[in-house]
């Protein structure tokens, strides 16, 4: 059996929404095939929980000693939100070392990551997305210039951070240099994004030895401003699965989303966030490690799809392990 280092954690605000992630695929890993294990990773060094307890992770070869017995990771599933799984940063440290592991590799992962980077590469394939201007610093900002341009409300984001905090919705020119500096402290360069209003729809595609899968969309209705991280994660929306759009229009999202996973060359699984404005889908985001704990998006997929959890990842294993 490939003993599995499912890495979670990391050092983002988002540890322990990854450790719950990170948990959901552990118990749905089949045993007979696979001996997972949680990885945590935080800036001390990495630890494997191993039946109960935790033992130092070895970073040059990937191996940890229980009772004098030398475990050595086979495979890796890194399942960290942000910094450092999300944005490649241990793709990159896996590919040098040469250890197999079951996530977009670095160069993919890093350009998914970066708001700014991965929305202006989409639109060099026409895709839609909204006007935005990147800011590499919070000072000698011009906000009557970026309120012309964009208008208001419009969206201040950490452009480098899979984070959900930093983001504010702006509503006036008061409002925006507190929101900017909000998002400097979450991240090192910030994108300001107009507001766009339609129906936000999200669809999670994965590879398998079949092809490629869209699975059914889901609608997004939050109580909050917008789908920030309370309604992500604190039960703040409601997530309608199919999405309340035409099949027509279902079928064009899951097909862009489909060529957005291929054009960013993702593997695994990824989940597309798009505003539907009129008919046109226009992405928001693009998220290669989102949210797999009970309450998220991508488990509520699979379960109208009718795809069991284990199925879903024996799948994929299979598919990136062969």
């Amino acid at each position: 059996m490939k003993n599995v280092g499912i890495f979670c954690g990391g050092f983002s605000s988002e540890y322990e929404i990854s450790v719950k992630s990170a948990t959901t695929i552990l118990n749905n890993l089949p045993r007979s095939i696979y001996n997972p294990f949680l990885v945590y990773v935080d800036r001390s060094g990495w630890e494997a929980e191993y039946n109960g307890v935790k033992y130092r992770v070895s970073l040059e070869d990937f191996s940890f000693l229980v009772d004098s017995q030398k475990i050595t990771i086979d495979l890796a599933h890194v399942y960290i939100h942000g910094n450092p799984g999300e944005n490649g940063k241990l793709q990159a440290y896996f590919e040098m070392k040469q250890l197999p592991f079951v996530n977009s590799n670095a160069l993919s992962s890093e350009l998914s990551f970066d708001k700014w980077f991965c929305n202006q590469f989409l639109k060099n394939f026409d895709i839609k997305v909204a006007d935005s201007i990147l800011l590499l610093s919070a000072e000698n900002v011009n906000p009557d210039e970026i309120i012309s341009q964009l208008g208001l409300p419009c969206f201040v984001k950490p452009a480098d951070s899979g984070s959900s905090y930093g983001i504010s919705k702006v509503y006036s020119q008061e409002e925006l240099q507190p929101a900017i500096t909000a998002a400097f402290e979450e991240g090192k360069t910030v994108v300001i994004e107009s507001f766009m209003d339609g129906i936000e729809v999200t669809c999670g595609v994965y590879r398998s030895e079949t092809g490629l899968v869209a699975l059914p969309c889901t609608e997004i209705i939050s109580e909050t401003d917008f789908f920030d991280y309370e309604a992500k994660y604190l039960g703040k929306s409601k997530e309608i699965t199919p999405a309340r759009i035409s099949a027509e229009l279902t079928a064009s999202i899951q097909e862009q989303a489909k060529k957005i996973y291929s054009l960013l060359q993702l593997r695994s699984i990824a989940r597309i966030d798009f505003i539907i404005i009129g008919h046109a889908p226009h992405v928001i985001e693009v998220n290669t490690t989102p949210g797999f704990s009970s309450e998220s998006i991508v488990p509520k997929m699979l379960k109208t799809a009718g795809i069991p959890i284990t199925d879903f990842w024996t799948e994929i294993y299979a598919y990136e392990t062969k």
